[in-house]
């Protein structure tokens, strides 16, 4: 029986409190048929992509599980109530028996992800470090692909760091890591980098060479500095003029915004000012009308977060966002 007894206004009443009941992400049935789900949102709790001792970011799907029943919301922006539109359900985690094993879990993923895409479901997931990415493209895009129909997805790519350091072979033993990712996906015709944005590139980088491997891939490059110089109206134009009409993939680090917005995160980058919540919204729904077959929202670290949870609560928004355009996107193409 369960809520089905109570009026419309109460369950509303306590389905907004993140103490109650199960914790799902955005209190969505949990159901772990792909099949079932237009949009599927996913908990992928893996750490060992980074590499470092800042091995913490495995707990990210659990924290934002906790406090995302208060941003079951409707999006004002775009007039439209996603969770009433289209089934949206919670998969679970990916199951990654070899939590320390990089390699494998990275296939893991993969495999769990191409369920995802047979299934013709849309995937907006939380990690987990930046590696998981790499795993849920190889599920999602390429010929064998529902969701891109067989074409390369393309990124809006939102980081503090390009996440393209080939020039490295490997972060700490792992080779699909969170610092390779963006690189090995061009390299392996999954991803176009050639329509590709990356934005909020910042800090005080280890070698003056570092952004090279991005623009010898074919990325644009928005570091915060170029953004900060040429502002938000004409950066929203590069994006939209970039990405075109291929199938878009969003991909969005903590770390690109500023510390005071997001603390828990594993690679804090505190000599440049980040993004601000208001500049990556507006960032994002620029894109709208794109056709968006997901996205993902990484990197953070809980036991670093501030005790009111912040950095939880910021990822739930920017998370709300992505599923919103999925959404938005889905509605528009009448599906």
């Amino acid at each position: 029986m369960h809520t089905d007894h109570l009026s419309d206004s109460d369950k509303m009443m306590l389905e907004s409190l993140y103490w109650w009941d199960i914790p799902t992400l955005f209190r969505t049935p949990l159901d772990r048929d792909p099949a079932n789900a237009d949009i599927a949102l996913v908990g992928v709790p893996h750490s060992t992509g980074n590499g470092t001792t800042e091995r913490d970011q495995h707990l990210g799907p659990r924290a934002l599980r906790q406090v995302s029943a208060m941003s079951k919301r409707v999006h004002v922006e775009f007039n439209i109530d996603p969770w009433a539109t289209h089934r949206i359900h919670d998969l679970g985690d990916v199951p990654l028996p070899e939590g320390n094993n990089n390699e494998a879990c990275i296939e893991r993923i993969t495999d769990f992800y191409r369920q995802v895409d047979a299934a013709g479901a849309r995937p907006v997931s939380v990690g987990g470090d930046h590696a998981v990415t790499g795993g849920i493209i190889q599920g999602i895009s390429g010929p064998q692909s529902k969701l891109t129909n067989g074409e390369k997805a393309v990124f809006l790519h939102f980081d503090a760091h390009t996440d393209a350091y080939e020039q490295v072979p490997h972060f700490l033993g792992a080779v699909k890591s969170a610092a390779h990712w963006a690189s090995y996906l061009v390299r392996d015709g999954l991803i176009d980098a050639s329509h590709s944005v990356q934005i909020g590139m910042r800090g005080n980088p280890r070698t003056l060479s570092w952004l090279n491997p991005s623009k010898d891939l074919g990325y644009e490059l928005i570091t915060m500095k170029r953004y900060r110089e040429i502002g938000l109206e004409e950066t929203m134009a590069i994006i939209n003029e970039r990405l075109g009409d291929a199938p878009v993939y969003v991909t969005f680090d903590l770390d690109c915004m500023d510390p005071t917005v997001a603390p828990g995160v594993a690679n804090i980058e505190a000599g440049v000012q980040g993004f601000q919540v208001d500049e990556v919204m507006r960032l994002l729904r620029c894109i709208r009308g794109k056709n968006i077959i997901g996205g993902d929202v990484v990197c953070m670290m809980p036991t670093k977060d501030a005790p009111n949870q912040i950095t939880a609560h910021t990822a739930a928004a920017v998370m709300f966002e992505i599923i919103s355009l999925v959404s938005d996107s889905l509605k528009q193409r009448g599906a």
